[in-house]
């Protein structure tokens, strides 16, 4: 079952328990792959590695406007949000620990063949490729830095 088919059946599940707020993130789950897979010059489907993307894009979001509602104190906010970037987080792949990232992380350097941190353009190009949803960009980038240098 794809990533699509699994969330519009959790909508059903959450619709049949009365879960609201599990219901609501859902519900933005499936808006977001129905416009990728109707956007233009889509073929009218969505591939889970697309459907990743999308995700880690929408719990980006949450987390970051989690972040703005702290700040100006509204902490009910930042929890609702907090929520919903948990409920998504739920399909996304398990996450890379950090020795599992850096081992990762040591054969992409082998195999392109980087010595030096003017090469980290070379290696995040793939490591970002590969590791796509498994591990958060900013992570990538610093762990790429730390064994270049």
């Amino acid at each position: 079952m794809n990533l699509f088919d699994r969330v519009s059946e959790d909508i059903k599940a959450a619709m049949k328990a009365r879960d609201a707020k599990r219901l609501d993130a859902l519900r933005g789950i499936k808006k977001e792959f129905l416009e990728a897979k109707t956007a233009k010059g889509s073929n009218g489907e969505l591939s889970d590695e697309q459907a990743t993307k999308i995700l880690a894009k929408m719990i980006k979001q949450r987390k970051e406007s989690a972040e703005i509602y702290t700040s100006q104190s509204r902490p009910e906010l930042a929890a609702e949000e907090m929520a919903q970037a948990a409920v998504i987080e739920e399909y996304m792949p398990k996450q890379l620990t950090d020795g599992e990232l850096t081992a990762a992380l040591r054969d992409i350097i082998a195999r392109v063949g980087a010595t030096s941190p003017k090469e980290m353009g070379k290696v995040m190009g793939v490591a970002s490729k590969e590791l796509a949803g498994r591990a958060e960009g900013r992570a990538i980038s610093a762990k790429v830095k730390e064994l270049l240098s």
